[in-house]
This record gives structure tokens, C-alpha cells and sequence, in this order.
């Protein structure tokens, strides 16, 4: 296994995963409302968006793409890994290499956590610095955590 810069011929597979894992996750732990929301923001278009910009990646094993991060300057945009691959290592490689980018030219790594990722988060050292709220339709509100992980300074 090994990560790689997406390309745009990959944005149909990112798709996929993506939406497998929001689709197969996030009803455990959100209303419907939510889950559409995740699905509607994480279009190709936006997909495409980040490979454009350079920092998206990919997690790939032999029969193709696992797993996905991105990030802008020092935010984590988004870390997601098919629910066959988790608890495997993926999105902690997939972080690895995430922080180390991140780290070349940052002092400290900044995320919005879903309820689902908010433990993962923690385990790596990040500290919930704040909390977040989106109004959706039907008076629905999608809450989340504002992490924070600094690097130690030698």
C-alpha cells in the first residue's frame, strides 16, 4: 500500500469511496439530513477542486484506491478510508503523511471532526479546541469538533 497525489482520471473512485463511507458510517451517527448534507458537499466537482490543488491524496493497495486525505495550508479537509480497510493503519498512514506536509511549514495541524473520526483525532494527540454548528433542513443541526494538534518544538 502507498499514498499518492490524486489525479483527475481518479476523481470517479474518490467519489465512490467517499460516498461508501458516508453513506455506510454517518447513519450511525447522524440524521438522514446530515448524511445528505456530507454527500451534496463531497460532489466530483469539489473532488476535482482538490486535485487541482495539489493536496489531495490517495491511499492505494492492489485493487485500487482504499482511502483519501486533503488539506489546505495547515487545515485536514477531509480523511476518509472504506469501512473494509479501517482500523487497519489506512488513516493513520494517511495522516502520517498529511502532518509531515502540514509540518514542513506550520507550527500546528487544525480539523473539523466528525462524531465518527473525533476518537481516531484524539489518539493521534489532537485537543478539541471549539465546536462547530451547521443549520440544516428540517430544523436539523449538524455539530462537530474544531481539533487542534501542535508539534513539538525542539
Amino acid at each position: 500500500m502507498n499514498y499518492a497525489a490524486a489525479a483527475s482520471d481518479m476523481a470517479d473512485e474518490i467519489y465512490n469511496v467517499l460516498h461508501t463511507v458516508i453513506k455506510t458510517i454517518y447513519p450511525k451517527y447522524y440524521p438522514k439530513e446530515v448524511v445528505d448534507f456530507f454527500c451534496r458537499h463531497h460532489s466530483k466537482e469539489h473532488i476535482l477542486e482538490g486535485v487541482a490543488s495539489g493536496n489531495l491524496g490517495v491511499w492505494l493497495d492492489g485493487n485500487g484506491i482504499v482511502g483519501t486525505g486533503c488539506f489546505e495550508r495547515n487545515h485536514i479537509t477531509g480523511v476518509y478510508v472504506l469501512p473494509s480497510y479501517q482500523k487497519q493503519g489506512c488513516g493513520s498512514q494517511i495522516m502520517n503523511y498529511l502532518e509531515t506536509e502540514i509540518a514542513k511549514k506550520y507550527e500546528a495541524a487544525v480539523l473539523e471532526a466528525s462524531l465518527p473520526a473525533v476518537c481516531f483525532y484524539e489518539n493521534r494527540g489532537y485537543q478539541t479546541v471549539g465546536h462547530g454548528m451547521i443549520e440544516l433542513e428540517h430544523d436539523v443541526k449538524l455539530v462537530y469538533e474544531r481539533m487542534e494538534k501542535t508539534w513539538k518544538v525542539l
